[in-house]
């Protein structure tokens, strides 16, 4: 039998490994952000040179940042990300919190099929509805507008029943009765007594919502036109030039899409987690 403490410096040590060649992509970002061209191509990290640890610090720079800034129109694009992800991701969320609550505590007459009707969604495929999404859109007048990239995306199936099943496990019939006997309405029951015992579900879903809001490529592409309305998912794989491409730059630009989201994930990463381990133990 292996003893405790060899099992453990074990485990350890295949933590440790797969946690720095999980950061090995991370390191390679960084230090292609920071080299020229010539670097970029010359060396695999950090340029060699006469500095502390061979490297030649005197040769990284911030000029690849600085293009983004003055150069390019990525910081317009980085404001219409943040407001594009951020509404639909509370968008999103409220609207999916409604369905889940309406689907587990309000009683009407077909919500099994509507149910049923969301579990069957969920095996679409979603590049399958961008044809009639266009088309529907269209005949709406809402292409080249941040509704009409808003408001598809607003009751995803998968967001409703990730609420439903997170009422039916954090929201006691019995409370909600209570409530209502109280004279409590369905609007006070759902905002002052569901909202916050689905917390940890919330912060999950808000998440999600805005990263695939965030890192969303195709539908802007296809639903806005307009240049300056592009978030910054399409304007860094504008930054690809005709006859060669800027690497460093692209670094950069990449650096910089993934540091708001990260951000945002250290600070709901405890809410993330309880989120999506909720209901995984009995008890």
């Amino acid at each position: 039998m292996i003893p405790t403490h060899t099992l453990r410096a074990v485990i350890y040590g295949l933590l440790i490994f797969f946690s720095v060649l999980t950061l090995i992509p991370f390191a390679y970002l960084v230090a292609g952000a920071l080299k020229t061209k010539y670097d970029f191509a010359a060396t695999l990290f950090l340029p060699s040179g006469d500095g502390f640890l061979g490297i030649g610090w005197d040769r990284l720079t911030l000029r690849n940042f600085g293009a983004l800034l003055f150069d390019f129109p990525v910081p317009r694009a980085m404001l219409n990300s943040f407001f594009y992800s951020a509404v639909h991701a509370v968008g999103a969320t409220l609207l999916c919190a409604m369905g889940g609550y309406g689907l587990t505590k309000l009683h009407f007459p077909g919500r099994s099929l509507i149910t049923g009707v969301v579990l069957l969604s969920l095996i679409i495929p979603g590049p399958l509805l961008l044809a009639p999404s266009f088309q529907l859109l269209y005949q709406l007048g809402l292409l080249d507008r941040y509704a009409g990239l808003i408001l598809p995306g607003l009751t995803p199936a998968f967001g409703v029943f990730l609420f439903r099943q997170a009422m039916l496990r954090g929201v006691p019939d019995e409370l909600v009765e209570a409530a209502r006997i109280d004279g409590a309405g369905e609007i006070r029951i759902f905002l002052e007594l569901a909202l916050p015992l689905v917390r940890p579900m919330i912060g999950a879903f808000l998440l999600i919502s805005f990263l695939g809001a965030w890192n969303n490529f195709i539908g802007p592409q296809i639903i806005l036109q307009s240049p300056e309305l592009q978030p910054l998912s399409v304007a860094l794989n504008n930054l690809r030039g005709v006859y060669g491409t800027d690497y460093g730059l692209i670094m950069a630009g990449t650096l910089v899409s993934i540091a708001p989201v990260m951000c945002l994930f250290l600070l709901l990463q405890r809410e993330f987690i309880s989120g999506l381990t909720a209901g995984a133990v009995k008890g």
